[in-house]
């Protein structure tokens, strides 16, 4: 169906491949009782992967048609290139009522929903099992969006605090997670739900990322709003997984409505720095490189911090 499946979670049939088709042209989306249908013209040659269903009850039960079709995970292929963004539209539309799925970034693959979205927020937290306490990680479309969700970045005082507003511009789109204190206007389920621990007492912080990779800015220039984001890791292991087709074995009966291959991974995450202090520190060397505006830690200890602060970057 040119770059877009319907995929059962009845994993005792492999997914083994996806089938794109680059020429055809974008697919007419019709919703209709009782399941999710997408029309493509007829085409010789177009094969259709058919499964046994299996309901998963862990999928989010929806009203409106898109999603009264429960036992079914929509799998997109596209060029990593962006040429194929026409391909993203059911995607889109599914984000934004209130879909939890994978898309590849500049650095790893990402579970995200839409900010805005509580209900959809909540099954994130559930299908990668993390705690309420802990913060996540928003993508972002523009500098603009950094401002709305954010206090922003320290711009100097004239009283030896440097702008570092200016230098991050100058990386920015890029594989960095920066750490900075969250505004009224990003919802409470993205920082923390009141936790009075020692431990996350004090955190109002949030992650913020602007990805460099061409798939992922399609989607974000579509949004309304950011995308809340947490990296896809092995539910066992703290290892990155990087392969669109094993993701959805594992994660699909989990719960997820959709999967964007974007190809094969670097199994490299952002580098995360924290700009909540005097000075931005690195708390996690990843993908992008150490400017010399940054400053870095004992690797032990930063881990640690880290892991603490924003586990869920990407």
């Amino acid at each position: 169906m040119a770059g877009t499946r319907l995929f059962s979670t009845d994993y005792t049939r492999s997914l083994s491949f996806f089938h794109s088709l680059a020429t055809a042209p974008p697919p007419r989306v019709e919703p209709y009782a009782g399941r999710v249908r997408f029309d493509y013209p007829k085409l010789s040659g177009l094969r259709v992967l058919a499964m046994a269903a299996k309901r998963s009850p862990k999928r989010l039960k929806y009203s409106t048609p898109w999603f009264s079709k429960e036992d079914e995970l929509l799998c997109v292929e596209v060029d990593p290139s962006g040429t194929e963004s026409w391909k993203l539209e059911p995607v889109i539309e599914l984000l934004k009522q209130g879909a939890v799925g994978v898309i590849p970034t500049d650095t790893v693959y990402a579970i995200v929903c839409d900010l805005r979205s509580n209900s959809a927020i909540e099954r994130l937290r559930r299908i990668k099992n993390i705690e309420p306490s802990k913060p996540l990680s928003i993508l972002c479309r523009s500098l603009r969006d950094i401002d709305t969700y954010t206090m922003g970045f320290p711009c100097g005082d004239g009283q030896g605090h440097a702008n570092i507003f200016r230098v991050v511009k100058q990386c920015l789109p890029g594989p960095y997670t920066f750490i900075l204190t969250a505004s009224k206007e990003l919802p409470k389920q993205c920082v923390r739900f009141g936790t009075t621990t020692a431990k996350y007492a004090a955190r109002k912080n949030v992650g913020v990322r602007m990805p460099d990779d061409a798939i992922c800015q399609a989607i974000l220039e579509k949004m309304d709003a950011p995308l809340i984001s947490t990296s896809v890791k092995w539910p066992k292991e703290n290892e990155w997984m990087i392969d669109p087709v094993v993701i959805a074995d594992i994660y699909g009966p989990e719960g997820l409505d959709f999967v964007v291959a974007g190809g094969i991974r670097v199994a490299d995450p952002s580098t995360v720095v924290d700009m909540t202090g005097p000075y931005p520190k690195i708390v996690r060397q990843g993908k992008g490189p150490k400017l010399p505006w940054m400053v870095t830690e004992d690797d032990n200890e930063s881990a640690v911090y880290a892991d603490n602060l924003i586990p869920s970057s990407t």
